[in-house]
């Protein structure tokens, strides 16, 4: 007969390595007293070695010449890129030459009908104030020029990233495939993907509209699978067993039950193809882009905002618009909705006509209100007064002065002097604590890859701009999170300006910089501030608002002051939360900073925007294959293994 014998468990060891995390630490530390002495021993000096960097620039050179010498001549251009070119000129210009058609009156009062549809007459009237504003500032053509490229690029994002997003919601393989390429067309900047787009379609809007799909459609396609396998399993079963085929099982029960992530996937895609329709106006979109575009290589900060005002209104109408129909599915419709919504689409169709027959198509010129030359002269003023020569607390040039002096510079020389041996070490004992060897190995090799590419000297540049930047929105991210989660109507308050500023396209972030601070690195920081700034302090307000009552009140029973209730229990339990906000704070920041190549950030973001203004494949395309790979790393330090794994990433 068999016994059955008790083991007992094995003591974890004495002292600090009972931690997991000691444990590690403690690993890398002798790893590093082994390794460091041979690698100082290795390479003296500390920079990257030649021996292990990789020329790309003349096989990219010879691929971009290809491309050139046979853009008018191979098949692949004649009868395959050719033909998508046509047919994006084609749809495009349908779509403007109707919102022409139709007319200034037309268009508001379709835009106003849709948005009392969806949500109500509050987002009616503020949608139709909208477009009026973007009539009054002078700005309705370029507007119209602008939502014909965003009809036709979201509708071509929509349709490819739900097609993606149905391969890896509905097989194992492919969203095991697909994972690493949508982490890769999310992390690469926008400018990265204009280079390549332009030297197949050449400049214009075809080019404009692709660059924009292959931004906009991973979104649609995460929140397609992630809706796909989020479905019911007992509803599924249930469907199954009525002997419903795997198309009729998709198309009755997946979809149905995956609309509110669809309708989310729509609505970042939308907010996504805005910001990139204006960053692709350096392209020749044309449109608001291009006028925000050639108002800041001219430094017109009047006529940059002009432009800049309606993305932002159209950013907010569509964010609202989208959002409403997304929390209104599944609600009852209102009693004699239809009849209702006949008499309003009447009323809009006799608007438009009205209009036409009254020969009102474009905004009057009369009606237009120009802000240019007072915002200017505010600008010169400011300049004037604020720019420089405050007295005691100096101006905001001296700010990004003294920023630049004390913290930009000692950070970026601090990392270019530090060994490359050493910066691998750190950035493993900053990975491997948080997550696995795994995470750790990745971070390394993210960062090993940039010193490969030849470019870790800007690298570093942009690293230190980035790390400079999410500590300010850190410091100030948390502060004003802190209050908002304690402070109702301090909440109430600041969430219409986190609504406006987290709609705002990135490019738009770059005018009041400009402004205030000139050009050069501390302006392209203070841009990713702004930026990075409201999805920190949303996530920390959230975070800390969600910790268990229970727990508080129990601090309370116990005599805690407020102080001590956020410091022992409110941070401590929401710190997955504050790991969130750090993680999106990184990413975001990384976006606006190589934007800020544009503004005189230098390091990666120049090298890119170098790279497209000269149309050089190399100098454009290894840049941003290192600000992947920065991201990659920056990604795998700031986010745990644990949630990462339950976000199923």
């Amino acid at each position: 007969m068999a016994t059955l014998t008790a083991t007992t468990p094995k003591a974890p060891p004495p002292g600090i390595l009972t931690s997991r995390t000691a444990r590690k630490l403690v690993v890398l530390a002798v790893a590093a007293a082994v390794l460091v002495p041979l690698a100082a021993t290795r390479w003296t000096d500390g920079t990257w070695p030649d021996a292990l960097t990789i020329d790309l620039s003349r096989p990219l050179g010879d691929a971009s010449d290809w491309i050139i010498d046979n853009r008018d001549s191979h098949p692949l251009f004649l009868y395959f890129f050719g033909h998508v070119s046509n047919a994006v000129v084609i749809a495009v210009r349908a779509v403007y030459l109707a919102l022409l058609a139709v007319g200034w009156a037309g268009v508001t009062a379709v835009a106003g009908l849709v948005a009392w549809r969806v949500a109500g007459a509050g987002l009616a009237l503020a949608t139709a104030a909208a477009f009026v504003a973007c009539g009054l500032l002078g700005m309705w053509v370029p507007t119209m020029q602008t939502l014909a490229l965003m009809a036709v690029a979201v509708a071509a994002s929509v349709v490819v990233g739900t097609l993606l997003g149905l391969a890896a919601g509905l097989s194992d393989r492919m969203n095991r495939a697909l994972r690493p390429v949508l982490d890769t067309m999310q992390v690469l900047p926008a400018f990265a993907y204009l280079l390549p787009v332009v030297l197949v379609f050449g400049i214009g809007v075809p080019a404009a509209v692709l660059a924009t799909v292959v931004y906009a459609a991973p979104p649609m396609a995460r929140l397609t699978a992630l809706g796909l396998r989020g479905a019911d399993k007992e509803v599924l079963e249930a469907v199954e067993s009525l002997g419903a085929t795997a198309r009729q099982r998709l198309l009755t029960a997946r979809l149905p039950l995956a609309r509110k992530e669809l309708l989310l996937g729509l609505n970042q895609t939308i907010m996504m193809a805005l910001s990139m329709a204006v960053i692709a106006s350096v392209i020749g979109a044309g449109g608001l882009g291009d006028r925000v575009y050639q108002a800041l290589a001219s430094v017109d900060v009047g006529a940059a905002l002009a432009a800049g005002i309606p993305i932002v209104l159209l950013a907010v109408v569509l964010d609202r618009v989208t959002g409403a129909a997304g929390a209104r599915l599944g609600q009852p419709p209102a009693p004699n909705a239809r009849a209702l919504g006949a008499y309003a689409l009447a009323a809009a169709v006799a608007v438009a006509v009205a209009g036409r027959l009254a020969g009102r198509l474009e905004w009057p010129d009369g009606w237009v209100v120009g802000i240019a030359e007072p915002v200017n002269r505010a600008v010169d003023w400011m300049t004037a007064h604020l720019y420089s020569g405050v007295p005691v607390i100096g101006g905001t040039a001296d700010w990004a002065g003294h920023f630049t002096t004390w913290v930009l510079d000692p950070l970026r020389d601090g990392l270019q002097w530090l060994p490359w041996w050493a910066v691998l070490l750190i950035v493993a004992a900053l990975a491997w604590p948080i997550g696995t060897w795994r995470t750790a190995l990745t971070a390394v090799l993210a960062m090993a890859a940039i010193g490969v590419l030849g470019v870790w000297k800007p690298s570093l540049d942009t690293l230190s701009q980035v790390l400079a930047a999410v500590a300010v929105t850190l410091v100030i991210g948390f502060a004003t999170g802190i209050a908002a989660a304690r402070s109702d109507r301090f909440e109430r308050l600041l969430r219409p300006v986190l609504d406006v500023f987290q709609t705002m396209p990135q490019f738009v972030y770059l005018i009041p910089v400009v402004a205030l601070f000139g050009v050069g690195r501390a302006p392209a920081v203070a841009a990713a501030v702004v930026y990075a700034l409201p999805a920190v302090v949303r996530i920390t307000t959230q975070g800390l608002r969600q910790v268990d009552p229970a727990a508080l009140e129990s601090a309370r029973s116990l005599g805690a002051s407020g102080a001590q209730q956020l410091r022992q229990v409110q941070l401590p339990l929401a710190r997955p939360a504050l790991l969130l906000a750090v993680n999106q704070g990184v990413v975001l920041v990384l976006a606006v900073v190589i934007i800020g190549g544009l503004v005189g950030g230098g390091a990666l973001g120049y090298d890119v925007v170098f790279g497209l203004a000269q149309g050089d494949l190399a100098t454009g395309l290894v840049a941003g294959a290192a600000i992947v790979c920065l991201g990659l790393m920056l990604d795998r330090v700031t986010q745990p293994t644990e949630r990462r794994a339950t976000k199923g990433a």
